[in-house]
């Protein structure tokens, strides 16, 4: 919970966080990216979370953009109308 604009109090974090990933044929001992000296907005190679998720389904050999769920009466994208997979080949090399 966000103590109410209390700068001590802790919440979910949209700006950064950090992920760790193996598999896929990822290339280990890999750090990409960063964030500010708080850890609170990513400064350095920002990768928005519909690209994070289309970077795994194109690692995992799924395209993105076919995999769909009916969600009230409509076909959903885990990437929505978004999604590159700039990262998956970054993680790669």
């Amino acid at each position: 919970m966000n103590g109410g604009g209390d700068a001590e109090a802790r919440d979910h974090n949209p700006y950064g966080f950090s992920i760790w990933m193996a598999g896929g044929g990822i290339k280990g001992g890999q750090t990409i990216g960063g964030t500010d000296e708080i850890g609170l907005r990513a400064i350095d190679y920002p990768v928005h979370v519909h690209d994070l998720h289309a970077s795994i389904l194109y690692l995992m050999g799924i395209d993105h953009t076919k995999l769909t769920y009916p969600f009230e009466g409509r076909e959903f994208r885990l990437t929505d109308v978004a999604g590159k997979t700039d990262l998956a080949k970054r993680l790669r090399s």
